[in-house]
């Protein structure tokens, strides 16, 4: 009875530790978002949270953009050594930069997905505007080059085109460095403390270089040069998408957020879809046509265009070089010929003495003497060859 009674205590107890194991780990859940592990950060949450799908999506289509761009990059070094085209070659520079460019702004969409902090802030502040100034300073570097390559058919060396860009870029990175100095250290403020439009005026640069890019790519289309016309289409495709998303998120966070009352959730998926978007258009309708450009073997040069008529002709070889014809076909041709080309010059026109003498079809099958070869022959009329058939044999 003793030991039954010991049984009959050790149950309950065994219980009741179980109903406190299970309520703790369904406390721990309830707290945890759908989709994400007990020991994620809630930094991190909007990475895998299920109940804010935006964040999941959002990640998707960056990740993808990252190994694209990763690809065409991997691609263009791969091809580097077999590209031997100059006006081909001298912008792989600036590619790489705009390349390098498109991955920061994917790779940026991540950063503003999870929640901010002081660092998180800060590197968004900074990258956005000197991410987006790397772009487009490309753009307009590549704008220059198409330039010169439709109006005189010569590219500017690739250490200039690089050299334009990154000094483009530069001032933007001053601007938002001063930017960072003047509210973070000068002000005591904190990174994540700044208004909308604040963060929209800090962008100036990017959409001057935006705009002066766009109307500059019009004169791509300008010259004589037509192979390179395609390209310049594509940058204007590809800035005109651009310009359409940078007024969209630029209302949507300035005005739309505020008036739909949604500023503080929607300010961060704004930015995000913002980024993502410009990423796939640069990577769509410029990085790819200029990477499938710059690999597409060139035409050879020394291939003879005969529909050209500015090449000088090629040297027409005598039949008879090659081939020893008989003597006998060889005077019945040179008497065939002369024949032929008196004709011609007698045929309906006054000669002298002879009077005017009517064209008249020319006499093939039997031998005839025109009259020049009358006059020719010192008025005596000539004899056909020996081996004179009746019928040129040519």
């Amino acid at each position: 009875f003793v030991v039954s009674d010991r049984k009959m205590k050790t149950y309950p107890a065994i219980g009741f530790f179980l109903l406190f194991v299970i309520s703790y780990g369904s406390s721990e859940n309830s707290s945890t978002p759908r989709g994400c592990g007990l020991d994620l950060l809630p930094q991190y949450v909007h990475l895998c949270d299920l109940d804010a799908i935006w964040g999941i999506v959002l990640e998707a289509v960056a990740g993808a953009g990252v190994l694209t761009t990763l690809l065409l990059m991997l691609i263009l070094l791969v091809r580097l050594p077999f590209i031997k085209d100059k006006e081909k070659k001298s912008p792989l520079g600036t590619h790489f930069l705009f390349l390098f460019g498109t991955l920061g702004l994917f790779g940026l969409t991540f950063a503003f997905i999870i929640q901010e902090d002081e660092m998180v802030c800060s590197t968004r502040r900074f990258l956005w505007g000197v991410v987006f100034a790397l772009c487009f300073s490309c753009l307009l570097a590549q704008t220059w080059r198409l330039r010169r390559l439709v109006r005189h058919g010569k590219s500017p060396s690739g250490w200039h085109l690089a050299g334009v860009a990154i000094c483009l870029m530069l001032v933007q990175v001053i601007i938002a460095t001063e930017w960072l100095v003047l509210t973070v250290v000068r002000d005591n403020k904190r990174a994540c403390s700044y208004e909308p439009m604040d963060f929209a005026m800090a962008s100036i640069y990017v959409m001057f270089l935006m705009v002066f890019t766009m109307g500059f790519s019009f004169f791509t289309l300008c010259g004589k040069f037509k192979k390179w016309k395609k390209n310049g289409v594509c940058l204007i495709i590809t800035l005109f998408f651009s310009i359409l998303i940078w007024v969209a998120w630029m209302t949507m966070y300035l005005f739309g957020n505020a008036e739909l009352h949604r500023r503080d959730k929607w300010s961060d998926p704004t930015l995000a879809i913002a980024l993502v978007s410009s990423g796939w258009v640069f990577v769509i309708f410029h990085a790819i046509p200029e990477v499938h450009c710059t690999i597409l073997p060139s035409q050879q040069e020394n291939t003879p265009n005969y529909f050209d008529t500015s090449q000088p002709r090629m040297r027409e070889t005598a039949f008879e070089e090659d081939i020893q014809l008989p003597r006998s076909y060889m005077e019945n041709k040179a008497f065939s010929m002369d024949e032929h080309n008196a004709a011609l010059r007698t045929a309906g026109f006054r000669n002298g003495s002879l009077g005017s003498r009517p064209s008249a079809p020319f006499r093939s099958n039997v031998y005839q003497p025109t009259e020049m070869a009358v006059v020719l022959n010192g008025g005596t009329i000539p004899t056909a060859p020996p081996s004179y058939t009746g019928r040129h044999l040519w």
